[in-house]
Order: C-alpha cells, then structure tokens, then sequence
C-alpha cells in the first residue's frame, strides 16, 4: 500500500475518531444536564448502557483498523488485530441475539454483556425483583444456547420506568 492511501485511511480513521468522541461529549451533556434537573434515572439505565457500549466497542474497532491498515497481509500484527476484530463482532451478534431472547420472556427491556476474551456473561433485565422460576428460564435459555458453564452467568435485576 502506498504512503498516500495509508495517509488517507488514517486521515478518514482520525475523523471517525473525532466524530465519536463529539456524540460521547454531547451524550454525556446531555445526561449531565438530566442529573442537574432531579437526577438520572434507571429509566435510561439501559440506553445509557448501549450507548456506552457502542462507543467504546467503535473506538476498539477503529483502533484495530488503523492497524490493520498499517501492516500487510500475513504479518503477525494485522493478523492479530484482524482476529480481534472478529471477536468482538462476534461479541456484539451473540449479545444482540441474546438480549431479544431475554426479551422474549417477557422482560420490557434486557441487556446482555459478553466477555470476549473470558467465558463470562452478565444480564441485566428490566424487573423490579427476580424470582426464582425467572432465572432459571434466562439460566437455562443462554446456557443452552451459548455452552457457558453455571458460574459465568449473573443475572441482574434493574427496575426502570418504561
């Protein structure tokens, strides 16, 4: 790849970067100017949450393509950061997929997180409490669906005002 196109897919990579960190400044203002008028509260606990998520998740994601960029097919650094990539996008369908599972139960609102580089899964359901019987189906429905072991999956209740 020539100096000009690396120069390019850098400058073009910069700018998604600096485009992202103006929607992470502006969303911050925007729950900054939420706490000062009587606090934030859970019921943006969810969108707050997806929102994060997907900022840092872009941010990796240009950091990995920046280095992909960089370096040449079969070099062991691309190599290392296009598996990465993979990773976490494979991350981002599998929680997608599970959150419109827990969904499916019944639950108004649902976020699912999973830990690329460990075997661990956290919950997070929109109820006021959790009773046995409603863990135990989100339990059994991602364990069989994603092979993970009993320990490695909490399951958490926030109660939000929809």
């Amino acid at each position: 790849m020539s100096n000009k196109k690396k120069i390019i897919v850098m400058s073009a990579l910069v700018l998604l970067l600096a485009v992202t960190a103006v929607f992470n400044f502006v969303l911050a203002n925007t729950d900054a100017l939420a706490s000062a008028d009587g606090g934030v509260t859970t019921a943006n606990y969810f969108t707050t949450y997806r929102t994060e998520r997907t900022t840092t998740r872009s941010e990796e994601l240009v950091q990995l393509d920046s280095v992909i960029a960089l370096y040449e097919e079969g070099d062991e650094r691309y190599e290392e950061a296009t598996q990465m990539k993979m990773e976490i996008v494979a991350a981002m369908e599998k929680e997608l997929v599970l959150e419109n599972m827990v969904k499916s139960l019944g639950f108004s609102d649902a976020v699912v997180s999973v830990s690329s580089d460990s075997d661990n899964i956290n919950v997070f359901i929109n109820s006021s409490e959790l009773t046995y019987d409603t863990a135990l189906s989100i339990y059994n429905m991602l364990k069989n669906e994603t092979g993970v072991v009993s320990g490695n999956i909490v399951i958490m209740p926030v109660y939000s005002e929809s």
